[in-house]
Parts: C-alpha cells; sequence; structure tokens
C-alpha cells in the first residue's frame, strides 16, 4: 500500500471534525431532544460526508482511501471473501476453542438489542452499516493511511490501539475491537481498496448482532 497519503493537515482537520462531531452529539443525547439512535445515524453520516468533503479539498481526493467508483466492485467481492475467511477461522478459533475451554464465548460479543422491532432494524441499520463505514473511513482511511509512512507495523499498532480506546469495555475485555482492527488494518493494507474493511466489519456486526438476538 502506497505511504504519505493522507497529509498532516488532512489528518488535524479530520481529527477536529470528528471531534466537533461527536461532542455535539453527546450534547444533544444529554437533552433528550430525540431518539439516540437516530441523533447517533446522524452523527455517522454527518461524519462519512465531512471526512469526504475533506479529503477532496484538502487532500486527493476520496480515491487517495480507496473508494473511487471503479473499486465498489471489486472492494465488496473482496470483502465478501474476507469475510467469508475471516468468519470461518472466527468460528472455530474463537468460539470453538472457548466453548471446548469452559468459556462461555457469546459474553464476548453479546450486545443489547432494543427490544421493539422498528427499533431494531433502525439499530442494525445505524450500527451496522452507517457506523461501521464511518469508523473505517476514519480509523483506516485516516489514521491508517497517515501512519502509513512510518511503516506496516506502525500503521497498523497505532491504527488499532486508537480504534479499541475509541470503544467502551463490555463484560472487561475488548477482544471483538482488538481482532477486528488488526483484521481491518490488514485487509486495507493488502487490497488497497476501504470498501474490503468495511464490508468486513459490516458483515462482522450484523453477526454479532444476530447472534446477540437469536441468543
Amino acid at each position: 500500500m502506497e505511504a504519505n497519503r493522507i497529509t498532516t493537515k488532512t489528518l488535524i482537520i479530520s481529527i477536529a471534525s470528528i471531534i466537533a462531531i461527536e461532542w455535539a452529539l453527546r450534547l444533544v443525547v444529554s437533552k433528550h431532544l430525540c431518539d439516540p439512535m437516530i441523533i447517533l445515524g446522524a452523527a455517522r453520516l454527518l461524519e462519512i460526508i465531512l471526512i469526504s468533503l475533506i479529503l477532496v479539498t484538502t487532500g486527493k481526493g476520496i480515491s487517495s482511501i480507496g473508494l473511487a467508483s471503479s473499486q465498489i466492485v471489486p472492494g465488496l467481492r473482496k470483502g465478501l471473501i474476507w469475510s467469508a475467511g475471516f468468519g470461518t477461522i472466527a468460528f472455530f478459533a474463537y468460539l470453538m476453542l472457548l466453548y471446548a475451554a469452559g468459556v462461555n464465548s457469546l459474553v464476548f460479543i453479546q450486545t443489547r438489542l432494543p427490544t421493539k422491532a422498528s427499533e431494531i432494524i433502525l439499530f442494525f441499520f445505524i450500527a451496522g452499516i452507517l457506523g461501521p463505514a464511518a469508523e473505517e473511513i476514519f480509523f483506516r482511511g485516516i489514521l491508517y493511511g497517515f501512519f502509513r509512512r512510518w511503516g506496516v507495523l506502525s500503521a497498523l499498532g497505532l491504527s488499532t490501539l486508537l480504534f479499541v480506546a475509541a470503544h467502551p469495555m463490555s463484560h472487561g475485555v475488548l477482544v471483538p475491537q482488538v481482532v477486528g482492527g488488526i483484521v481491518f488494518a490488514l485487509a486495507y493494507e493488502v487490497e488497497g481498496n476501504l470498501l474490503v474493511p468495511i464490508t468486513i466489519h459490516v458483515l462482522g456486526n450484523i453477526a454479532i448482532f444476530s447472534l446477540s438476538l437469536i441468543c
């Protein structure tokens, strides 16, 4: 993957934008003005739009992070392949081994879901699709792209560390975030197409939510 894709200016403006949106999100949610999930969805959509505009105005455009129109179909196809491989490995290495060791592995990925059908659908759309897209654009597209100038290991380690730090700790562990951060970064490094980790992230979240729904 090409280094120096993201300039310092693009990085600083992107981080400032994300911080401002996240601060506004918490402020609006605290005021109880609207459904928190709808507010979260609006925030994630705004983050996607703003970072895209930042890349267009201060960088080399969204193609610099692997989101060119010509990369859409190949990215989705490769993302499905990566997801199938990662899902198979995760099932046997994570669920089966822990189960054999007498550990309830579902506790590490259990997600609290809404109770109403309409709220569950909204949750799947926002937390399962919009959220992963926004996170991948920022953590892999911007952060990994910036850190890549110092090598693959530095970019992988730093972007994953920040990705994990941005998530609340569940049941005392952050195993899905650590593993996911590493896999998303590796997929992005190998393919150079941001739709690959976006696809893996989306399908992974939906799989986790589905397990939480039926178990």
